[in-house]
């Protein structure tokens, strides 16, 4: 009896490689839906696997990303002091988003940002002064002051132009 069981699991396993329906299975079950991806938003692609392990609460972190892909006009002047300018990141918006396609929608996430504390911090703050409606360069003054005076490296973030250093737009 047990060989016969061998028999059948392994000729399920093996039509299963091929595609092919299994001889002992009339009906195929579509595979449950992947549970390490997140959708945040329709337009957005599925954040990166492990947002529930994130460094700060995941709805947070969720937050922050979907921050970092509508508003890359503040992360891109904002520094960040985590050392990821080792990895090649010019602002806090290199630590959220890896892509854009030539209309400026993401297509690629960054891990990184994702398992960073001072990355998520730097976006939520950035985040929450945006929506208060301060302006990108009272935001750039707030991070540069938080996390800037113990001289410690940052991203070499470009200052922010007086063309973007008006008024807040949501």
């Amino acid at each position: 009896m047990v060989p016969a069981i061998f028999a059948v699991a392994l000729a399920v396993a093996c039509d299963q490689n091929t595609g092919a329906p299994p001889a002992t299975q009339t009906t195929s079950v579509p595979p449950p839906p992947p549970q390490t991806m997140v959708q945040i938003a329709p337009d957005l692609p599925p954040l990166p696997p492990g947002i529930n392990a994130s460094a700060r609460p995941p709805e947070v972190t969720k937050a922050v990303y979907e921050f970092a892909a509508r508003h890359p006009e503040v992360l891109k002047y904002m520094p960040c002091f985590c050392g990821c300018e080792r990895m090649g990141h010019k602002g806090n918006d290199d630590c959220f988003v890896a892509g854009r396609d030539a209309q400026g929608k993401v297509k690629d996430w960054e891990y990184h940002g994702m398992g960073c504390e001072v990355c998520i911090d730097i976006g939520q703050q950035a985040m929450q002064m945006h929506n208060a409606g301060a302006t990108v360069a009272e935001i750039r003054a707030a991070i540069d002051k938080r996390y800037g005076t113990d001289g410690r490296p940052h991203t070499p973030t470009p200052k922010v132009p007086a063309k973007a250093s008006g008024t807040s737009q949501h």
